[in-house]
């Protein structure tokens, strides 16, 4: 898969990218990640991208004959999407979708924005992570290239390590535990301990809608509320409690 993104900031991207399962991803060229300075392609001794906004208003509007040159210089992979506030919000559907192609393509804006020609003219879509304000697309650029990347076949080493996670089937990931099987007065449930794999994947699948109808019941009404087997299986296995909320 070819990813490239178009920053002002390139260390940014490339650094989290270089590290722990994105960095083997790109040693073992599963990932083909090219990192772009829209810099490089400025025409002035400041390597200015930034200009004050026609009609007035705070703050700086990125230029659009430096983004323009960088995209157009790398020939990207299609579709070129802008990390805004204003995009589509990003999920696990998504990048399940990207995921499924050979490439696509991040532009990260700054300050107040890029000049809206770029998004009109040049642009394919715009992508968001939520409902809030960064100080630029970067850090949504590594969150949205490491969700779509690990879901690439070999990237994750054993490939059933992604369907069990949350939001695979509309549901968040049951509880993991690990050795030791005490810790200071507190016990891994018997039943992960019981060798019993089919009775193991019933637990899981019992703690993940427990889970999901607590923390996100908009989840559960999504896929259509719990069918009468998912009932039973609630009632067969109680929640494991998880801490009150404060939020």
């Amino acid at each position: 898969m070819r990813i490239d993104v178009f920053t002002i900031f390139p260390s940014l991207v490339d650094g989290f990218c270089s590290e722990s399962l994105l960095g083997r991803a790109r040693d073992e060229r599963l990932l083909d990640l090219r990192v772009h300075d829209i810099r490089a392609h400025t025409s002035d001794a400041h390597r200015t991208v930034d200009d004050t906004p026609f009609g007035g208003g705070a703050g700086m509007v990125m230029r659009p004959e430096p983004i323009f040159a960088s995209v157009r210089a790398a020939n990207p992979p299609r579709p070129l999407l802008l990390l805004s506030p204003g995009g589509k919000k990003f999920d696990q559907a998504m990048a399940h979708s990207f995921a499924s192609t050979e490439g696509f393509s991040l532009l990260c804006g700054r300050y107040e924005g890029v000049d809206h020609r770029v998004v009109q003219e040049l642009c394919d879509g715009e992508i968001s992570l939520g409902d809030f304000v960064l100080g630029g697309g970067e850090v949504a650029a590594c969150a949205i290239i490491e969700a779509v990347t690990r879901l690439v076949p070999g990237v994750m080493g054993n490939d059933q390590s992604a369907v069990n996670e949350s939001f695979e089937q509309a549901l968040l990931e049951a509880p993991q535990y690990t050795r030791p099987a005490e810790f200071e007065g507190h016990s891994v449930p018997e039943v992960l301990r019981s060798g019993d794999h089919a009775r193991i994947d019933r637990w899981r699948r019992a703690q993940a809608l427990h889970r999901t109808a607590s923390a996100r019941p908009d989840l559960i009404e999504r896929r259509g509320g719990l069918t009468d087997s998912e009932k039973r299986l609630l009632e067969e296995f109680p929640a494991v409690p998880y801490p009150e909320s404060s939020l």
